[in-house]
């Protein structure tokens, strides 16, 4: 493969990656062998997996709304991986108390990962038309922010005089303003 196209796996997120993986291949092996735990296993390994895949798509994909995309699926599997590999403990699978130590190691990845992200050029982006954005720039953000910050709108001080128990205070009144 090429050196640029082989960029990614120098990237200290996708090393953390690494160390994931790996400890999660000791966690798997480290299991009590039954029935119950190839389907834990299978979760722990295919997340762990999944995060280094994620990595190299979102440093392939470039645009700024699949490199999110990309993210919030690694965030997704790192909980998930992390959720097994405690059901394993609560089930009495492990004989080995790996949970606090996947906790540590999710978090040194964590930290590794919002500094990744961070570097995402938000500026490099297409419409998705599916309105899911992750920069509150975007137009539909800036209008909502506009409504909630909308006191004449919005006028709390009509909720904190409103008394349920009251038969004059009538739901429909609240309405018409």
């Amino acid at each position: 493969m090429s050196k640029r196209l082989n960029r990614y796996r120098q990237l200290p997120v996708f090393k953390k990656a690494g160390e994931l993986l790996e400890l999660a291949q000791m966690v798997v092996a480290a299991l009590k062998h039954d029935v119950s735990t190839d389907s834990l296993a299978a979760e722990i390994l295919s997340n762990a997996v999944l995060i280094q895949v994620k990595i190299a798509g979102a440093e392939g994909g470039g645009l700024y709304s699949i490199r999110m995309q990309n993210a919030v699926l690694i965030k997704y599997a790192a909980h998930n991986m992390l959720n097994a590999v405690i059901c394993t403990e609560l089930f009495g699978l492990n004989n080995e108390d790996y949970v606090d130590l996947m906790r540590r190691k999710i978090e040194e990845f964590r930290l590794e990962f919002v500094a990744w992200i961070r570097g995402f050029d938000k500026s490099y982006d297409i419409p998705d038309n599916w309105a899911i954005r992750f920069d509150a720039s975007t137009p539909e953000e800036e209008a909502l922010e506009m409504l909630m910050l909308n006191d004449d709108l919005f006028n709390t001080d009509d909720f904190d005089n409103f008394d349920e128990d009251d038969p004059d205070d009538n739901e429909e009144d609240w309405f018409e303003h």
